[in-house]
């Protein structure tokens, strides 16, 4: 019957489904320097791997409104104000399942426009599919309650960087020029997959100005998690003893500086998404 039932399902669900699972996948992902996994709750006291495994399931009809909404033909502008009301829409019945943890809002962010940009772009490749949710992520949506300003935002303001926004209108270079290379290419070395999701995890943290850990723990804590991703990698990878080595002694010091790279994952799950996706585009959602 669960054959069946995905053999009849529409396109929007199947990116729904996409979805859910990079964002159970990246959850699942072990062992992540100072982020929830199998081993525990990392550097965040109110978060477990079921709850984050809760939030993931509560977000499907999120992502295939989103969809939905963007196989209707909309301008452009017209669609961004839908999937940022769809979006809100979809936090709020996160928050409702979490208790009020904030377990998946930048996720909502980077998959939602992924999400809408396969069905309204039809895009041919990675790199177009992330344009595309560049191209709607640049645009304003005049219905955001003008209030409403989150962490990340306050970060980016103070420390002069660009945030989970700036990452999106880019069109999503820490997938397209980091996480999706390295996880094909620790494949093709033969790392194996879970240590080739490490090693694209990795390779987005080398480079991004992760505004969770800038929340959690200021400027240095961002050096050491840039610095100590890079010295894994350095190192052979996670596949490799000296790389496993390097990536428990970032683990420590992250967790020492209660720095947790949520940033990282939510774009590491994006990068999963993707990776699925490509090979599917632009017909076969």
């Amino acid at each position: 019957m669960r054959a069946l039932a995905r053999l009849t399902s529409s396109p929007a669900e199947r990116l729904a489904d996409l979805a859910v699972t990079a964002l159970v996948d990246e959850a699942e992902l072990s062992p992540k320097p100072a982020l929830v996994d199998r081993r525990g709750q990392g550097a965040h006291r109110d978060l477990s791997l079921g709850l984050m495994l809760t939030s993931a399931q509560a977000l499907r009809p999120c992502f295939q409104a989103m969809a939905e909404a963007a196989d209707t033909g909309l301008p452009m502008a017209e669609l961004r104000c839908l999937i940022g009301r769809l979006g809100r829409e979809g936090e709020a019945a996160m928050l409702e399942v979490t208790g009020g943890v904030n377990t998946h809002r930048g996720a909502i962010w980077a998959l939602g426009l992924l999400v809408t940009a396969a069905v309204q772009a039809r895009p041919t490749s990675a790199e177009a599919l992330c344009r595309a949710a560049g191209q709607l992520a640049s645009l304003p949506d005049p219905q955001a309650p003008s209030a409403a300003v989150s962490h990340g935002q306050r970060v980016a303001q103070r420390y002069g960087v660009g945030g989970a926004r700036a990452e999106a209108a880019a069109g999503f270079p820490a997938i397209v020029q980091r996480g999706l290379p390295e996880l094909r290419a620790s494949r093709q070395a033969g790392s194996g997959e879970q240590n080739a999701r490490l090693n694209a995890l990795l390779a987005i943290m080398t480079r991004l100005d992760d505004t969770c850990v800038l929340h959690r723990a200021g400027p240095t804590a961002l050096d050491t998690m840039q610095q100590g991703a890079q010295a894994v990698l350095d190192a052979g990878g996670s596949a490799s003893l000296a790389g496993r080595r390097q990536l428990l002694r970032l683990d420590r010091q992250l967790l020492a500086a209660n720095a947790s790279p949520g940033g990282a994952a939510d774009l590491l799950a994006a990068t999963l998404f993707v990776d699925r996706l490509e090979p599917r585009l632009p017909g076969d959602l």
